[in-house]
């Protein structure tokens, strides 16, 4: 959080959160932290096999970059909840750019629209987050 943080205006940006290319060493380290250890994700003869050219990140490795965004912006106090729906694969390789916009403001309550979105255009990730203005 900044000092120039604004929480309750609709059509504030969220600063952007530009996240480093998804290596295969990413992947081995997030199916070991999240427990998710599906060979789809790191084992390229089982991506292959599935149709695939290469591996692919776990969606929720695209989760935890929005949550990171939402929390850097606002207290993690103030989070009410977080929610996503996952509409494309993340390639390996891939740079996902994290981003969040309020789309409205009521009762203590600001609703902010959320998407992950990799530099070629494609639309990984969307989501809402609501946050506390108290």
């Amino acid at each position: 959080m900044t000092a120039e943080a604004t929480y309750d205006t609709v059509g504030t940006e969220l600063p952007a959160l530009v996240c480093e290319p998804i290596s295969r060493t990413t992947l081995a380290l997030f199916a070991g932290a999240s427990g998710d250890h599906n060979p789809i994700h790191v084992d390229l003869d089982v991506a292959r096999s599935a149709g695939l050219e290469d591996v692919f990140a776990h969606g929720m490795l695209s989760l935890a970059y929005l949550s990171r965004l939402v929390t850097r912006w606002a207290p993690q106090d103030r989070l009410r909840s977080l929610s996503a729906r996952f509409v494309a694969i993340t390639p390996v390789h891939a740079r996902p750019t994290c981003t969040g916009r309020i789309t409205a403001v009521e009762n203590g309550v600001a609703t902010v629209a959320l998407a992950v979105t990799l530099d070629d255009g494609t639309v990984t990730l969307t989501g809402t987050a609501t946050i506390g203005l108290a």
